[in-house]
């Protein structure tokens, strides 16, 4: 006896549900099944529900050794940092999962400790909701919002386009996947000395690449008589984000994501600001690619490494660059060279007193307190940074690293609310303005 033949009946019922439903009938299969029929497959991003912060303080060496071998041991805890000294406070992001872990741990040991946060997600979806389309007006671009890197590049191409005598758009090269390597040069004077600024080397931190194109609108367009000397007596190069292919990948699919995204087998990325060729991978780096602050697999390895290397060594002589501002977050630190040792630099008296004018001149401004020092004393030990390359191998002599907000123990770490943009780019703006001006007087610019 034959089977009765209902399959093409059942076909075409099914057929018409997955239409009623919205389902793509061409994809060949429901993508999400649930009750109450088919749903779009979720995107592939990252998701941080129910992590929270810790803010921990060490007390003894057991404890330091303690949160030393669990930062080996795990890829569940996102430490800010690594375990050093007695005294010193770290924030560590903590996956859901390894609540419990860490609480006993806590407990057990005895660890000073603050929960700063116990949803880092809702951080992020604040955050996300806070960036504009990808196919937004250029001309749209404000800093009360954060914005596309397509968006930032269409945005740098306007203002040559509207002031075509002061503004030439830049192009390093192409990253590891790709992407242009964008920024500006703005001329007043060809004879004039030159500011580089450097930006978004870590992809997460967002307002970086927002402090850069708020530091190119003033020097456009402020009335103030101060910032329009600056703009008049210096010529200004740009580059607001170094590392295209890390910041599109946090609004794609990570928001916490720090390196580039070269491919080591079954990880990605470089920590390229431990790429750089002096010092490299001698303290405060890792030669793990599962690390964040992986140096690389040798110095200089990256593409956007030497992109940018190849840039300073063609223009510093030709465009007289005496200054070389990189801008990062977070902290509230005003920075200078060296990052891989306590040695001091040859103008270290002189940088340290820019540095200290600056952190007064934020504090009259708007209160805030930023730290000024050298990197190695100041934040932590690192090596192979490009504020640290420019200023000994390429011989630039005022060269800084600007951590901006938030402050240390910051409950939202890299992720900056969009409200805060336009005051922490001020006060990135009121500092780099203060270190010049004090260098100048001291004839760094002759």
């Amino acid at each position: 006896m034959r089977a009765p033949q209902f399959g093409t009946q059942w076909l075409v019922i099914l057929c018409v549900a997955m239409a009623a439903s919205g389902t793509n009938l061409n994809s060949g299969m429901c993508p999400v099944a649930t009750d109450s029929g088919c749903r779009e497959t979720p995107p592939d991003q990252a998701r941080y529900d129910n992590y929270r912060i810790y803010n921990v303080e060490f007390e003894n060496q057991e404890q330091i050794e303690l949160f030393q071998k669990l930062e080996e041991q795990s890829d569940s805890l996102t430490f800010i940092g690594h375990a050093r000294e007695v005294g010193q406070k770290l924030s560590i992001l903590v996956a859901a999962h390894r609540v419990a872990d860490i609480a006993d741990l806590l407990k057990t040991y005895k660890v000073k400790h603050r929960i700063l946060t116990y949803n880092f997600q809702e951080k992020i979806d604040r955050n996300l909701g806070e960036v504009l389309p990808e196919s937004i007006d250029a001309s749209q671009l404000d800093w009360q919002h954060f914005f596309h890197l397509k968006t930032i590049y269409e945005w740098l191409d306007k203002m040559a386009e509207k002031y075509p005598t002061r503004v030439t758009v830049l192009d390093m090269g192409t990253s590891t996947q790709g992407n242009a390597i964008k920024g500006v040069k703005l001329t007043s004077n060809n004879n004039n000395k030159a500011i580089f600024i450097e930006s978004g080397i870590h992809a997460r931190e967002w307002i970086a690449p927002a402090a850069a194109t708020y530091i190119i609108n003033q020097l456009l367009t402020s009335q103030d008589p101060n910032v329009q000397k600056l703009a008049n007596e210096y010529n200004w190069i740009i580059f607001p984000c170094v590392n295209p292919d890390g910041y599109k990948y946090t609004f794609e699919h990570d928001r916490m994501w720090r390196k580039n995204r070269q491919l080591f087998g079954t990880c990605r990325g470089v920590d390229l600001n431990r790429n750089y060729p002096d010092h490299w991978n001698s303290t405060g780096s890792s030669s793990d690619p599962t690390r964040y602050d992986f140096a690389g697999p040798s110095a200089g390895s990256e593409l956007e490494t030497q992109r940018l290397i190849e840039f300073i060594r063609a223009n510093v002589g030709k465009e007289q660059i005496k200054t070389y501002i990189a801008l990062h977050s977070y902290s509230q630190m005003l920075m200078f060279p060296y990052g891989y040792t306590k040695e001091r630099v040859s103008n270290y008296d002189d940088l340290q007193e820019f540095g200290k004018k600056a952190s007064a001149a934020i504090k009259a401004e708007s209160g805030r307190d930023y730290v000024s020092g050298s990197l190695y004393e100041t934040i932590y030990p690192s090596s192979g940074g490009s504020m640290d390359w420019a200023h000994a191998e390429a011989g630039i002599p005022i060269a800084y690293t600007f951590e901006l907000r938030g402050p240390p123990d910051s409950q939202d770490l890299f992720i900056l609310p969009a409200v805060q943009i336009q005051p922490t780019a001020s006060e990135a703006f009121t500092a780099i303005r203060t270190i010049v001006e004090a260098a100048a007087e001291k004839g760094y610019y002759k």
